[in-house]
């Protein structure tokens, strides 16, 4: 497999690019505004000599507005590990799905596909008799709050109760407690926390509690190449983790 590294001089892109090496993948270059280390590097898409067999993009939702038309004019499957896309960019993901593969996931983990499954199987088993608060944890660096993987799992548990749940994000004051099947969401920021995530089922006299912690960003990297193998062959459309987990018989 020949692959593009969008955000390549980025510490995910430096991790993709790592372990593409040690699998014996071969990296056709990169792209990004600076020099990456060790990757023949572009600063334009339409500049690239060849397709090659997909490109995995870990850069900033600006990059989607060049990647997109180049991928779908060279028929490349894409794999999107990017967060903060506004409504409009999800919408031009949707509509360029009609014409190439596109595997887009918050999070690459394949940890986290599996908590989001939990969670959601937690939710819809505990029914309202159990509050939920969504706690998640990153660097210092980490620009949008909460995370893209926090607001994945809210939709999980909100989707699993098959209710319009508010989410809450925070809380703040001398009189506000708890409504009825609000979803509270809490985010921390600081040092280098690789990625903590927190699923917590607060019911009377008990509590549980789902978590899963990223100790390298190696995870998802793996999950990002896992990604795009899976796109190989694939019809157009949008797939995420649970079609590879499904793929796989997990």
């Amino acid at each position: 497999m020949k692959i593009w590294i969008s955000g390549a001089a980025g510490h995910m892109g430096q991790a993709v690019a790592q372990l593409a090496r040690e699998q014996g993948i071969e990296i056709l270059g990169g792209i990004d505004q600076r020099e990456a280390f060790g990757i023949d590097t572009y600063r334009v898409f339409t500049s690239l000599p060849e397709p090659g067999d997909a490109i995995i993009d870990f850069s900033a939702p600006a990059a989607l507005n060049s990647l997109l038309p180049w991928a779908v004019q060279n028929g490349v499957p894409c794999v999107l590990a990017t967060t903060g896309y506004t409504e409009d960019q999800l919408a031009e993901i949707d509509n360029a799905a009609k014409q190439i593969a596109i595997f887009r996931s918050a999070n690459m983990s394949v940890g986290i596909a599996l908590l989001r499954k939990l969670a959601r199987e937690a939710a819809a088993a505990l029914g309202e008799n159990f509050d939920i608060e969504i706690v998640e944890a990153h660097h210092r660096r980490k620009k949008d709050a909460p995370s893209g993987t926090a607001l994945m799992l809210y939709d999980a548990v909100k989707n699993a109760r098959g209710e319009t749940s508010p989410a809450v994000f925070g809380r703040e004051g001398r009189n506000c407690p708890r409504e009825k099947g609000e979803i509270g969401i809490h985010a921390l920021r600081g040092g280098t926390v690789t990625g903590e995530h927190q699923v917590c089922f607060l019911g009377e006299m008990e509590r549980i509690t789902l978590s899963h912690s990223a100790e390298s960003r190696a995870v998802f990297a793996a999950g990002a190449l896992r990604a795009a193998a899976f796109l190989q062959g694939k019809k157009p459309g949008l797939y995420d983790m649970d079609d590879l987990l499904n793929e796989q018989g997990l």
